[in-house]
């Protein structure tokens, strides 16, 4: 293989497996590291790579593939062998065909977000492969400090629907409050809670000590007097708190004497009000619900092992069996925010649209910028359960949907921040484009160019306009630059022959004559871009539509109403 051509293939696949940009160091490294007798010619190569890249990089991604497989076709072989080895469900233990019940317990005190996802999504994919039940629960017994809200129930719903889920059985736990106090009573009457009065202060103070509280060990029937105190009003919030009897020279201060049960005063809970005074906390609540519930496996994260230790009491205590525990780390993305309080904040002040804005990492704003619910199920699956905090990038979700999306994308072009071209000698002309290439049958779009109407082009390609160069308007013709002013280009039109723009690596754009206004939000880090421009005037487009923006990138129609509206999900 010649050098250039050797270039032109390390280039390219840098570039396709990149978000359609090659990067040159890693070009040069792979060319010279991959092929050491190349090295005494570092610095007549070093300039051609560069050149190269800058050739690759005009191109769209739709153009890159092409050019690759025109000169290394085994890439797209390896790629498909290695799509055929996608990564399954490990094996799930004590696992039995049609006995598997899982759970997933959101706290709807704000929208399902991807970090969220991992123990959701493992969850309701082990019980579907074993034939078992997937229950979703929401944990609402916090209206204090993790307040619910009424449309997060709902939004958690649809945002599970959206993903895929068969959801067996839905429970809410703020239904559940006599439940709690019927089992709370009873490990009191078994000597195996108690009601504290000490201040919070006086109580860390002895249980870091190791000390027992002194109410801990007084008899049954004064626990229950003071049980039915808290019940009926006469202690107030923070006066009284029931806790389960544990070790006291337990290693860990947190698990000695864990609370189960508090008072919160005027609690305003949104879905049953003030009927209740005294609220179960999250280990109590949870252990009793998994047993009451048949569940056999849980799926959380490795922070919640100390939550684990607490709720063994109590299966230890009623004689139950504790479920199978699948531990796994936290999920992060890179750059991408997905904590509940950050977005919430950031919503009240202004900074960001919504829970659904495209910088954040809730479903909701995930599923605005095009990726696809296969994609992070995929995303999740092949994570897997490791039990080490994992940290993608947004590039491992986007090569996963540009899979998904690729082939059901049509394509459109879209110019941004354009500006008129002006070409002398040309003749009226009807460009009919395939919607997708790949699939004819789709029909075509057409684009007519009128002698005497200017056509538009994108700023971003200006430093291809300079005086003598040639550049090829896609699908259409090819054109002389003969001026470029700050009001528009002035071209010649040069012949309308694919090969010859080919033969001279004749840069490639897109164009639109008559557009109809389109703004793109572009997420940048923790920045919201409006790229404005013109999308050519006949394309059919229609809300929740996943297309191919040509050379712009992978987009998700927003808003057709005044203009179109569009959000950016990758390249």
């Amino acid at each position: 293989m010649e050098v250039e051509t050797l270039v032109w293939k390390y280039a390219l696949v840098n570039a396709y497996t990149h978000r359609g940009k090659a990067n040159p160091k890693a070009v040069i490294g792979k060319v010279l590291g991959e092929n050491p007798e190349l090295r005494p010619r570092a610095k007549e190569i070093i300039p051609l790579v560069n050149d190269v890249i800058e050739k690759v990089n005009s191109l769209s991604l739709e153009e890159q593939g092409a050019k690759l497989r025109e000169i290394y076709p085994g890439f797209f072989e390896a790629k498909k062998e290695k799509k055929e080895e996608k990564k399954s469900l490990q094996p799930l233990p004590k696992a039995k065909k049609g006995k598997v019940v899982t759970r997933f317990a959101p706290n709807p005190d704000g929208a399902f977000h991807l970090g969220n996802a991992r123990a959701a999504i493992l969850s309701h994919e082990y019980a579907r492969l074993y034939g078992g039940k997937f229950i979703l629960r929401f944990d609402d017994t916090d209206p204090k400090v993790k307040r619910p809200e009424p449309r997060f129930y709902e939004w958690i719903k649809e945002d599970l629907e959206w993903l895929g889920f068969k959801v067996d059985e839905v429970h809410i736990a703020s239904d559940r409050i006599e439940l709690y106090y019927d089992y709370a009573e009873k490990l009191i009457r078994g000597d195996k809670a108690y009601v504290c009065t000490c201040p919070p202060e006086k109580f860390r103070e002895l249980r870091d000590k190791g000390i027992a509280c002194p109410h801990r060990d007084e008899p049954p029937e004064v626990q229950l007097e003071r049980w039915r105190k808290m019940l009926n009003g006469e202690y107030r919030e923070g006066e009284a708190v029931v806790r389960i009897k544990t070790d006291l020279k337990h290693p860990n201060p947190a698990v000695r004497d864990w609370p189960a049960l508090r008072i919160i005063d005027n609690a305003n809970h949104p879905r049953v009000g003030n009927k209740y005074r005294v609220w179960p906390l999250y280990n109590f609540a949870s252990a009793i619900d998994d047993h009451e519930l048949g569940v056999t496996h849980i799926f959380r994260g490795q922070e919640h092992a100390e939550n684990e230790t607490r709720q063994r009491y109590l299966y230890d205590y009623f004689g139950w069996e504790y479920p199978v525990t699948v531990h796994h780390g936290r999920l992060s993305i890179e750059g991408v925010i997905l904590s509940k309080s950050k977005t919430r904040k950031g919503i009240e002040e202004g900074k960001y649209l919504g829970w659904d804005d495209p910088r954040l990492g809730t479903i909701r704003a995930l599923k605005r910028r095009g990726i696809r619910p296969e994609a992070i199920r995929e995303l999740i699956i092949e994570v897997g359960l490791k039990r080490s905090d994992t940290t993608i990038s947004w590039d491992n979700l986007a090569a996963i949907n540009r899979r998904i999306v690729e082939p059901i994308a049509n394509r459109y072009f879209f110019v941004a921040d354009p500006v008129p071209m002006y070409i002398e000698g040309a003749k009226e002309f009807t460009a009919e484009i395939p919607l997708h290439p790949d699939y004819p049958e789709r029909g075509t779009r057409k684009l007519r160019f009128k002698p005497n109407d200017p056509v538009y082009v994108s700023k971003d390609d200006i430093r291809l306009f300079g005086p003598g160069n040639f550049v090829r308007l896609k699908d259409l013709f090819n054109v002389e630059i003969l001026e470029v002013k700050e009001e528009g280009i002035r071209a010649r039109f040069q012949g309308v022959d694919y090969e010859t723009a080919k033969k001279n690596h004749w840069r490639m754009v897109h164009w639109v004559t008559e557009g109809k206004p389109c703004e793109v939000l572009v997420p940048e880090g923790d920045e919201l871009l409006v790229r404005r421009g013109l999308l050519e005037s006949d394309a059919k487009v229609k809300v929740d539509d996943i297309v191919q923006f040509e050379r712009f990138g992978f987009v998700r129609i927003d808003d057709v109403s005044e203009k179109v509206v569009a959000v950016f999900a990758h390249r």
